[in-house]
């Protein structure tokens, strides 16, 4: 009779005994021996790419390694980066196990039916859109009616444009091209009336207006989502989590108004979920395989969620994005950190 109650009993200890920590994964040892992470970034030569046209965020891109890298291999974590001019090469790439983590891939139907491939959530909401002449009085995608838009040929862009135009009833010319620089001159002579492709290209591409660049403006309408979220392989488990979760703590700090000049401060807060993910409550970075450090050390070097897309992408960036989608919920945008419990 006591072994039929002592048997769920031991097998629950088990269950629940597993639960409390990481086991060692393979990734995990594999960066620690040679203490570097080997992390890629997309850089995204749109005449190269048919797949989409992002435009180039390697700062973003460099910051979300380094957040990897320092949650994993502490303060004085090193990381190599290696640059791939599209998501076709960073993809194989990462299935051969030259990179650890892609920074920034697209998380789209394709890539996440790859049974050899998995996902964190997005860290930038990317989005199709119209980059107009404002001394055109083009305040929407209906005032496009009658003009050239231009666009690179051969593309997903291409597609995604025509059955936009399609569904919105715009009666509209194309104007395709097969060099960027030539769509470009198109745009700047006023040949055409709008130029399409991700908002990260378009505000890239604005830059290099320069003085010209504040009579052109990127319109909030969608043509088409293209999220981008960090990268990995779906055989280890454990590397899966840690690189999850550094997007979620990346988050978390920015919801409880942990930055990396109050990082000490903050986890002393009264903020529970700051507490556990910055170690005031420890035991929390062993079910990650990690110290309980993990956390503070990542924000105290790359700063929270927002401090990264502004340096990087927004306000405080030559590129001048809106964060939009990219705004904590609480602000009317998608980013929601998963409870810390």
């Amino acid at each position: 009779m006591s072994k039929l109650v002592l048997r769920p009993f031991l097998i629950a200890c088990l269950v629940l005994g597993a639960g409390t920590a990481a086991s060692a994964g393979p990734t995990l040892d594999k960066i620690k021996a040679h203490n570097s992470l080997p992390c890629g970034i997309n850089t995204e030569e749109p005449e190269y790419s048919t797949e989409d046209a992002h435009g180039n965020h390697s700062a973003f891109d460099l910051d979300i390694c380094k957040a990897i890298a320092i949650a994993v291999l502490g303060p004085d974590a090193k990381f190599t980066v290696t640059p791939y001019r599209d998501e076709r090469d960073a993809r194989k790439a990462l299935q051969s196990g030259e990179i650890a983590v892609l920074a920034t891939g697209s998380a789209n139907y394709l890539n996440t039916t790859n049974a050899a491939l998995g996902f964190a959530r997005p860290v930038f909401y990317d989005y199709q859109g119209f980059l107009v002449n404002k001394t055109m009085n083009i305040a929407s995608p209906q005032d496009l009616t009658g003009k050239k838009v231009c666009f690179l040929s051969g593309t997903e862009i291409e597609d995604q444009l025509t059955a936009y135009m399609k569904r919105a009833q715009i009666k509209w010319l194309p104007f395709p091209f097969q060099e960027e620089g030539e769509m470009e001159a198109a745009f700047i002579t006023r040949n055409c009336a709008a130029v399409t492709a991700d908002v990260s290209q378009l505000a890239y591409e604005r830059i290099a207006f320069k003085a010209m660049a504040k009579d052109f403006q990127i319109l909030p309408d969608v043509i088409a989502k293209d999220p981008l979220a960090p990268m990995y392989r779906l055989d280890d488990p454990q590397w899966a989590a840690i690189v999850s979760w550094t997007v979620e703590a990346l988050i978390q700090a920015e919801e409880s108004g942990v930055t990396q000049a109050n990082v000490a401060d903050g986890k002393n807060s009264g903020d529970l979920a700051a507490q556990r993910l910055f170690g005031k409550l420890r035991g929390y970075g062993q079910y990650l395989g990690l110290s309980d450090s993990w956390a503070a050390n990542m924000i105290q070097a790359v700063g929270n969620y927002g401090e990264i897309f502004d340096r990087d992408l927004g306000s405080k960036s030559p590129m001048k994005l809106d964060r939009g989608a990219n705004n904590l919920w609480t602000h009317g945008g998608l980013m929601y950190a998963m409870p810390i419990r």
